[in-house]
């Protein structure tokens, strides 16, 4: 494995956050930074790892700021003894200290600790009171004064005091000395790259282990990274970002609301990573765990890959059936590159950063439209779109409308009427023709026409069209009789009466003697009984029959 690895902390002029547990250290960075970038909980002892983030103020010079655990020096054990270790890396790298103390408890012994603490390291240090809600409080941070230092009071919560605060960092940082890059000169941030994964799978091993340092807390008991760490470095002259999450069991047995909250945060920051790596723990094979993560990372279309560690756990001479598990059951996404790592020997880990700038290379595809469309007409050719009920898809043009990931839009006929092996189809043959192989891939379907609702009316009550004059439903009498030799309708008398102007459509041929215009009444001598007259032809009608018309 190359060990050509660099770790490298922000380059801006870095402010560390130190302070007993549950003081508002948390709060008060994502106050300062403007986002809620730690997590925060009324709980103590909710930070362990050092996080890291950029102020970025009016009025204010930027600089880096780092947030700490609560430090404990009199009987600690176990996890606090980490976070001590964390503090002091995060001391050492800082170039001024914030000690963080709270007003509602007054002061502890346990702040005298941290003040003592903070200066035998050196540092410009100020003292921030918090949890003073305003300027009536302010009373509260008299006997903070017995530390020696100059005394701040803020509300992280409420906001009360920040832009004294900054205006105070600023001055502290006038009088280092030191050349800071510009905003001109900022670096590129690189790649960044999201470990998701159940608990315990060795994701923060797999971060020690590529940067070359204990940057991360690491145990062997579940739970022990809570939020998300970036972690940056630099290989070969190009920086990545690694940002370790929490590990994600089973909705069902999450109870607690502090591990709810982290879980929420570890699938928030692989839905907007770049790239994704998802650890899986050889030793418990796939999981249906990992399943609902595979099929939540592929649902979101996130690029990733699969890290399979713990493999020096693994006799040598299960590997190849290892391997064929797990690529049996990795089917759900075909296209997801699967790496075999080790933490302790490092083994497959040098393979890991090249694979993740293949796949985001990939997601930048772009292809021209022609080029898409003579793709698309390929790939019918070769295969015809099934039939459903007796119809059959109609492909006009293929389009891209996105990149990382890639996605393109087929317009057709009727989108209801493509199969989803079809669209598989589809999508393997364009991963095939550009070349696309570990990336995501959208494919989606857009009807070019609007489906045609039948009404379920007959052709007598549709709207007639403009101009057309609404057909009449019935005669005078209210019943529609059957049309005889001599009858006409409603639109040839309307024409007759105006004259023979209009052109109307006659329902039968009438007889030559017959002629345009209303009828004349009939002869007295030439009635029947019942007011039947007999005409030319033998035809009968009855008397107001002809009378339909205006006169």
């Amino acid at each position: 494995m190359d060990n050509n690895f660099t770790y490298s902390e922000p380059m801006l002029p870095t402010v560390a956050l130190i302070g007993r547990p549950n003081v508002g250290k948390s709060t008060l960075f994502n106050r300062l930074l403007g986002r809620n970038k730690a997590l925060t909980h009324d709980r103590p002892g909710v930070t362990r790892d050092r996080i890291y983030g950029e102020v970025r103020a009016k009025a204010v010079r930027p600089f880096a700021l780092v947030d700490t655990g609560g430090l404990v020096f009199t009987d600690a054990e176990g996890f606090e003894l980490d976070v001590l270790d964390q503090a002091r890396e995060a001391v050492r790298g800082s170039q001024a200290a914030l000690l963080v103390v709270d007003a509602r408890e007054g002061l502890t012994p346990m702040d005298r600790e941290v003040a003592e603490f903070l200066r035998g390291a050196g540092l410009p240090l100020v003292c921030v009171v918090n949890k003073v809600d305003g300027p009536e409080r302010e009373h509260l941070t008299a006997e903070f004064h017995a530390l020696g230092l100059d005394v701040v009071p803020v509300s992280a919560a409420h906001g009360h005091g920040v832009s004294g605060l900054l205006s105070v960092v600023d001055g502290l940082l006038d009088t280092l000395e030191g050349v800071w890059w510009s905003e001109q000169e900022r670096p590129e941030q690189g790649l960044r790259l999201t470990m998701l994964g159940r608990p315990n799978a060795g994701k923060s091993s797999m971060v020690n282990a590529l940067v070359g340092e204990n940057r991360l807390i690491v145990s062997e008991e579940a739970g022990t990274t809570r939020d998300s760490v970036d972690v940056t470095f630099e290989r070969a002259d190009k920086r990545y970002t690694f940002v370790d999450t929490a590990g994600v069991r089973r909705r069902g047995r999450i109870t607690d609301s502090l591990e709810r909250f982290s879980t929420l945060r570890a699938l928030k920051a692989s839905k907007h990573a770049q790239i994704t790596v998802m650890v899986m723990d050889a030793t418990a094979g796939v999981t249906m765990q990992d399943k609902k993560l595979l099929a939540f990372l592929d649902r979101e279309k996130t690029p990733f890959l699969v890290a399979v560690n713990k493999i020096d756990l693994v006799p040598r001479a299960a590997m190849s059936q290892l391997r064929k598990n797990f690529e049996e059951a990795l089917r759900i996404c075909p296209h997801v590159p699967v790496i075999y790592t080790s933490c302790l020997s490092r083994a497959g880990l040098g393979g890991m950063l090249p694979l993740a700038e293949q796949i985001w290379d990939e997601c930048g595809l772009r292809v021209s439209t022609g080029e898409l469309n003579r793709a698309m007409k390929t790939a019918i050719e070769r295969h015809q779109p099934p039939t459903v009920k007796r119809r059959r898809a109609k492909f006009f043009y293929l389009t891209q409308p996105e990149t990382h990931p890639p996605g393109f839009v087929f317009f057709v006929n009727d989108r209801d009427l493509v199969k989803d092996s079809y669209v598989r189809y589809l999508e393997n043959q364009l991963r095939k023709l550009f070349g696309v192989r570990a990336a995501p891939m959208r494919v989606m379907f857009r009807s070019s026409h609007e489906k045609k609702e039948p009404t379920g009316k007959k052709r007598s009550q549709a709207k007639p069209k403009r101009g057309e004059k609404p057909r009449q439903q019935s005669t005078k009498l209210g019943v529609q009789g059957p049309a005889t030799a001599g009858d006409t309708t409603a639109t040839e008398q309307a024409a007759s009466a105006k004259g023979g102007k209009a052109k109307a459509k006659k329902v039968v041929r009438q007889p030559a003697s017959h002629k345009q215009g209303p009828k004349k009444p009939a002869k007295k001598g030439g009635k029947t009984a019942k007011g039947v007259s007999r005409k030319p032809g033998g035809g009968k009608s009855g008397a107001k029959a002809g009378k339909g018309g205006k006169r």
